[in-house]
């Protein structure tokens, strides 16, 4: 007979098989409708102007409401608010694939965010109460990280092939049964809520502020390439969005029972984190936005190539998270942050040169190689790293208070990576406009390399693993 400590050590493993299924549905949607957005275009009449709404409505309320995300999985329940993340997420992708307008399909999106915001804290912040700190937890963290930082890239392969195969509404329509699934299985995987603690509210107001200003924040960061840094509803955005932050501290500052209790920025782990992932979501996160467009633009590659180019970096992002997952536990989050982000930013470069016309794709094959082991290393650490000496009922807003830092950083590296790769195109054809792109591309590239590399200063402020101090002392 099976003892109860295997049993229980089986069960949570099928619950951790969940929680990483789970955040591959969310990674996966970041960038799944990237190679299908000329087909929505043409078959749902967007201007080039409206287009890019079909992915930034989605950005727009995810970074939005991922802190009120967070607490809500503290005060509402974890097993609660995954589910009812879930059923948003289905229903959402539902009404997406039936979309007959752009109106329509830029609302199901934005809805599909508000489920992303539900879901992602709601995820890790399980996973980090689920299993005990340390190596048990970096270990499920491993797991839970491969199935996210995998899934950036895997989004373009798996967008590829449906859109190849059965048209863009599949983008969506695949969601459903994926999420409706997981929703359905978490009532037998997951531990039910306990009783909601009494006395504890939402802080309406820090809630409103925050969710009403990170929104605005992201929006001007999404829109300003567009609309221009300089016009007035993006200078109007920018301004109201910083006195609804400002507002945000002095209220949670002075709250009885804070949404973002403001002593957790005093966790040098947790702070530490939040910074190396705001650059993480700068550079890491925009570069599949770009090799989507040196595929398809400067090679010519179909939906189904391009799906199938990301295959490699999608593999090798998930070996990353598990050596970072050994390192972490080894060597401590400072050496596994370090190596992982020097390498990321070595690939990157790698990249970027290899960003050619005259190249192909065993042009930039070392720099994918090279980047994806160090994408996934840096991954793997910086959610250790927010989670350690965070007590168990603030672990859902620690959570919320890193994954918006990542989206908030996504946004803002786009919005200026975007302007450095964008150069004047009017009227070029042929080589001259496939230079002219591969120029802008791999400008924007070497950026974001230099992006990566800063973060290392941020991975010298954490603290010595007990391995890496005793190598130290012992040289001494």
């Amino acid at each position: 007979m099976s003892s109860p400590s295997l049993l229980r050590r089986r069960h949570l493993g099928w619950t951790l098989a969940l929680l990483a299924f789970a955040q591959l549905i969310t990674s996966l949607d970041f960038n799944i409708v990237f190679v299908a957005l000329p087909r929505i275009g043409e078959d749902l009449g967007f201007s080039d102007h409206t287009l890019q709404w079909v992915t930034s409505a989605y950005a727009v309320t995810y970074g939005g409401f991922l802190l009120l995300g967070g607490r809500a999985a503290d005060l509402l329940g974890r097993r609660r608010l995954f589910v009812l993340a879930l059923l948003v997420y289905a229903l959402s992708s539902l009404v997406g694939g039936l979309a007959e307008s752009s109106g329509l399909l830029v609302a199901a999106r934005a809805v599909q965010g508000l489920g992303g915001a539900l879901l992602f804290p709601a995820t890790l912040s399980l996973v980090n109460t689920l299993f005990a700190e340390g190596p048990e937890r970096n270990r499920a963290l491993a797991i839970w990280s491969g199935a996210g930082a995998s899934g950036l890239c895997l989004g373009s392969l798996l967008g590829g092939l449906l859109t190849g195969a059965f048209g863009w509404e599949s983008v969506f329509y695949v969601n459903v049964p994926l999420a409706g699934g997981a929703a359905l299985l978490a009532f037998a995987l997951i531990p039910a809520d306990g009783v909601r603690q009494r006395g504890r509210s939402f802080d309406l107001p820090g809630a409103v502020t925050v969710t009403a200003g990170v929104t605005l924040l992201a929006f001007a960061l999404i829109q300003g390439p567009e609309s221009g840094w300089a016009s007035p509803v993006i200078l109007a955005s920018f301004a109201l969005a910083a006195v609804l932050l400002a507002g945000f501290l002095t209220i949670e500052a002075r709250s009885r029972d804070p949404l973002m209790p403001l002593r957790l920025m005093t966790n040098r782990s947790l702070s530490g984190s939040m910074a190396v992932t705001l650059i993480f979501g700068a550079t890491f996160n925009a570069l599949p936005y770009f090799l989507t467009l040196y595929f398809q633009i400067v090679h010519g590659y179909s939906a189904l190539m391009t799906g199938a180019a990301f295959l490699v970096p999608s593999l090798l992002i998930a070996a990353g998270t598990q050596v970072g997952e050994r390192m972490a536990t080894r060597a401590g989050m400072r050496l596994t942050l370090l190596t992982g982000i020097v390498t990321g930013a070595a690939g990157t470069a790698l990249l970027a040169i290899g960003m050619t016309t005259g190249g192909s794709y065993w042009s930039v094959l070392p720099g994918i190689v090279v980047m994806g082991l160090g994408q996934g290393l840096t991954w793997t650490g910086m959610w250790i790293a927010a989670a350690s000496g965070v007590a168990p009922e603030e672990q859902g807003v620690a959570s919320g208070m890193a994954s918006t830092a990542l989206q908030v950083g996504t946004a803002l590296g786009l919005a200026v990576l975007i302007a450095i790769a964008t150069g004047d195109v009017t009227g070029l054809t042929g080589e001259t406009l496939r230079g002219e792109v591969a120029g802008g591309l791999r400008a924007a590239v070497l950026v974001a390399a230099a992006g990566i590399l800063l973060s290392a200063l941020i991975a010298l402020t954490f603290k010595r693993g007990r391995a890496e101090a005793e190598r130290v002392h012992a040289d001494a």
